[in-house]
């Protein structure tokens, strides 16, 4: 049912940027079933991070899912990723924005599982994936070792 909801998704989109006329990015849509996956937690973005998954997609020609990880379902997605989503559709990168809460490792274990055409992984820092995580959920465990795809750690993160 997933596999259905995101082709609907992804005809609408092409739609959408058609009859405005954006008719390669339009194409984009349609064509594109690999992606990267940026998982940020909820707040302002390192900008090498962003910038290193949207050059990398970019040049191999794929789309990108944004995974923002909130403590809270009620937290509001952070303003400061708007500029970084206006980004993406000015390179016309075809993207889609996934809310989730908790540990991220988890969430990034859960999204490549049940999302197999995800080509890489790319996150902040150690410390932006163990956030939220419990002590036990902290080790490398034999189902993380076996992620189907790179995880690229970009920066060390902004620091509070």
């Amino acid at each position: 049912m997933n596999g259905i909801r995101k082709k609907i998704e992804a005809i609408m989109s092409a739609i959408t940027f058609a009859e405005e006329g954006e008719y390669e990015t339009a194409k984009t849509f349609l064509n594109t079933r690999k992606r990267g996956l940026l998982t940020i937690k909820n707040g302002p973005m390192d900008r090498k991070t962003g910038t290193y998954a949207l050059n990398t997609c970019k040049r191999i020609g794929i789309g990108l899912d944004l995974l923002v990880v909130a403590d809270t379902e009620q937290e509001a997605l952070d303003p400061s990723l708007q500029p970084f989503m206006d980004q993406l559709a000015s390179e016309s990168i075809a993207f889609s924005l996934v809310r989730r809460t908790g540990c991220i490792k988890q969430e990034i274990l859960h999204y490549t599982e049940t999302e197999n055409d995800i080509v890489f992984v790319v996150i902040e820092s150690q410390d932006t994936l163990e956030r939220n995580c419990a002590t036990r959920d902290r080790r490398l465990s034999k189902l993380w070792q076996e992620l189907k795809c790179p995880l690229v750690v970009v920066a060390e993160g902004l620091k509070a």
